[in-house]
């Protein structure tokens, strides 16, 4: 036995034991199910009795021995397969990266809802409990298992692995997808009284890294879009300790303490943004982190280079055309050419909306905050107290919903 905190390795392992497991026994649903009790039981035994030598090992045998238990009750039978599964399976890769890709895709696989897809991504490969997951989307524990119980149900049947590199490219950008709402949730909670939840953002990053390394390594090449989420996901994680102040209230990002930035994680993000720029066309990802490393690389806000911000945004815009891309860019043109132009790029984008069918878009809590805030750059403080409370009562997350709040009786106050 070696001694160790189990937490991280528990995490690695989990979408390795879980396609091992798959592979033996044929039944995705009841292999995970099973290594979620081998899980339990590792975090319930290990800190007594430390960690195994062969953790991977003890893993398999410990969920195989479940998948036993349930279908036999023989103890003889069991005795002998669980020695059966304590050593390595034979022709599998020690490491396990292609197996946590395998799992990882297949957890992320196109014929799932979004909301699916991240909650059995969390389960199947981060090894997280439904009641975590649960908690973590403030939904009850219930509802949280009927959603992986309807996502292991729709992938039933599908195997593991990659049909050929034209199966693999198809299926990278639901998998990207996937992580990248993961890591949304994280960084910007949609309930709940607090502005991020950490765990959520470093499990993106970790599931990120895990899939990069993972491809680079069944393909030989780096993946210049899962590269740039990558570094999406940095630096935007880089702002965190400054994004809320000491009694919790949102502080947004001209207002922030630069030096309490991580700038390690800003250098790595940097670093991986100038790696992926340049090295083919470049996809949605890639952009956006390439705006997210203008910001970080200005040393204050006054001075961003907001020009060339603009510029990204509608190289973004050809990309991946969209109303929040063109709603960010207006926020850009605002700080770029001025309120006047930004403004009159936000009513377009409405009237757009309206005759596309998509109207539905002026109610989204975000679209009355930028407003405001394009009118507060323009002196309009009236106008844009009452477009501060518009996107307060829209606003889902309680801590921005106090901030708007906030925003909007500043400038009252500052109209007396």
């Amino acid at each position: 036995m070696t001694e160790a905190l189990p937490g991280d390795l528990l995490r690695d392992l989990t979408p390795q034991v879980v396609a091992v497991v798959t592979r033996r026994c044929g039944d995705f649903d009841a292999a995970e199910d099973a290594v979620q009790e081998a899980l339990v039981e590792a975090v319930r035994t290990w800190p007594e009795r430390g960690v195994p030598e062969n953790a991977r090992g003890w893993l398999i045998a410990t969920a195989m021995h479940r998948l036993i238990d349930a279908k036999r009750s023989e103890s003889r039978r069991r005795d002998r397969e669980h020695a059966d599964h304590l050593a390595e399976p034979e022709g599998q890769n020690a490491s396990g990266i292609d197996d946590s890709l395998d799992v990882l895709l297949l957890c992320c696989h196109p014929s799932l809802t979004p909301a699916s897809a991240v909650a059995l991504t969390l389960r199947a490969v981060g090894g997280l409990t439904t009641r975590e997951i649960a908690n973590a989307y403030l939904v009850p524990e219930k509802t949280m298992a009927q959603r992986i119980s309807r996502a292991k149900a729709t992938i039933k049947g599908r195997s593991l692995g990659i049909d050929g590199s034209a199966d693999l490219a198809a299926r990278i950008p639901a998998m990207m997808k996937v992580l990248y709402l993961l890591f949304n949730e994280g960084y910007v909670a949609t309930e709940g009284d607090h502005l991020q939840r950490v765990d959520l953002c470093a499990e993106a990053i970790r599931l990120t890294r895990l899939a990069r390394t993972a491809l680079a390594r069944m393909t030989g090449t780096a993946h210049g879009e899962l590269g740039g989420l990558l570094a999406l996901m940095l630096l935007l994680d880089a702002r965190r300790p400054a994004r809320i102040d000491a009694h919790g209230a949102v502080v947004p990002l001209a207002d922030q303490d630069r030096s309490r930035w991580r700038h390690e994680a800003t250098r790595e993000g940097v670093a991986l943004v100038d790696s992926v720029i340049g090295t083919g066309r470049p996809g949605t990802y890639q952009i956006q982190a390439a705006i997210a490393a203008l910001h970080n690389r200005a040393p204050t806000a006054e001075g961003t280079d907001w020009l060339q911000i603009t510029a990204l945004y509608g190289l973004l815009e050809k990309v991946a055309p969209g109303p929040i891309v063109t709603l960010n860019k207006a926020v850009a043109v605002g700080y770029a050419d001025g309120p006047g132009p930004a403004l009159a790029l936000l009513d377009e984008l409405l009237r757009d909306c309206a005759q596309n069918g998509a109207g539905g878009f002026a109610d989204h809590p975000r679209v009355p905050a930028v407003r405001a805030h394009l009118l507060e750059l323009a002196g309009d403080l009236d106008g844009a107290a009452a477009a501060y409370d518009l996107a307060s009562v829209r606003a889902t997350n309680l801590a921005e919903r106090r901030f708007l709040t906030s925003k909007a009786a500043a400038l009252r106050d500052a109209r007396c």
